[in-house]
């Protein structure tokens, strides 16, 4: 199998957990890093533990023919411009939720990546959690039937006590409540409830403690969605909440319901509906990036390279729709109305 060389750019919190994540990744090895600070390569070595090249410049990573994928880490609104960028170098990508800022941007995005032939993966990594594959395996066995209903709610209060607080509060960088951090809620929704989404209905309100006051954008949104088959569902984004960190998830089927890692089936003989039963996984329960399955995402990511097809569950299509969602969504918050995801064009 072929060896790939993963060049990241931006060398912050997240990049730290993609190198360590890829340590443990077969047929694939982080040779190279872009910063716009200055690196120094001994340093950097002492640090991850790999001899690393670094680049100060983008362009110049891009024109090493020893690159073969870029990872790229950086803020959210140069996403776009470096990804469309490395697909015309002809890199695959890796990328860092969410993809843009706006659908016009996922969509120069979603162009260039069809014109070049690049494969992506997209960092909705919670689908590779045991957390999600548990569910997923209670869903296709059966147990809750035909879902009718499903809500995945997002709580992680970001103050001035989380790191990346400084340019989250700001419209131009966070983008919305939904874009920097609940479209993990939203993309799971999907996941489990596996239709296509016809409208979407937002409110968004924000908390009145101060910590929360430099945000410039609605810290809270509730969207309720409405698929093409009939089924509902709900997300919840809440950054501005004082508890522990929690993704809530609570799904409503004809033979049963699953709440978090608890479970009431009447396809399993002997279950009382009269108290939950639980299912020990490791839950979905940490803001902290280096408690996310980065590695099983990208294990996926190189062996779906190694046999020329797109990766299951987080290739660029499949996350792309999920985006779309969430800009439907911040849509219906802004101009206070349903909205039609056949209004966002393709």
């Amino acid at each position: 199998m072929k060896e790939w060389k993963v060049g990241i750019v931006g060398l912050g919190w997240v990049a730290g957990a993609h190198i360590e994540a890829f340590k443990g990744v077969q047929d694939a090895n982080v040779t190279a890093v872009c910063s716009r600070r200055t690196l120094d390569q001994a340093e950097l070595a002492r640090k991850y533990g790999l001899p690393l090249k670094a680049y100060a410049s983008y362009e110049a990573m891009l024109a090493d023919p020893n690159v073969d994928i870029v990872d790229i880490c950086t803020p959210h609104p140069l996403h776009p411009q470096q990804a469309i960028a490395a697909a015309k170098a002809g890199k695959h990508l890796i990328i860092e939720k969410p993809i843009s800022l706006t659908f016009e941007e996922a969509k120069a995005i979603r162009d260039a990546i069809r014109r070049t032939g690049a494969q992506a993966c997209v960092c909705f990594e919670v689908r590779y959690s045991q957390h999600f594959n548990l569910i997923h395996s209670c869903i296709s066995d059966g147990l809750l039937g035909e879902i009718h209903f499903g809500e995945v709610d997002y709580y992680h209060g970001i103050g001035p006590w989380y790191q990346m607080y400084s340019w989250n509060i700001r419209k131009d960088s966070g983008g919305s409540s939904l874009l920097t951090a609940g479209c993990h809620a939203l993309d799971g929704l999907l996941y489990f409830m596996n239709e296509e989404v016809e409208e979407v209905t937002t409110y968004s309100g924000r908390s009145c403690n101060p910590a929360f006051g430099p945000y410039e954008y609605d810290t809270t949104t509730v969207t309720i969605l409405k698929f093409k088959g009939g089924k509902i569902g709900k997300v919840s984004s809440v950054i501005d909440c004082l508890q522990p960190y929690y993704f809530h998830i609570h799904l409503v089927g004809s033979l049963g319901s699953l709440l978090d890692n608890r479970i009431y089936s009447q396809k399993l003989s002997g279950m009382s509906k009269k108290r939950w039963s639980t299912l020990e996984t490791a839950l979905v329960d940490s803001g902290d990036v280096s408690d996310h399955p980065y590695q099983p995402q990208f294990q996926a990511f190189i062996d779906s390279l190694n046999q020329n097809k797109p990766m299951p569950l987080t290739d660029f299509d499949t996350a792309f729709e999920s985006h779309r969602v969430v800009f439907a969504a911040d849509l219906s918050a802004k101009e206070k109305r349903s909205v039609k995801l056949s209004e966002l064009k393709l």
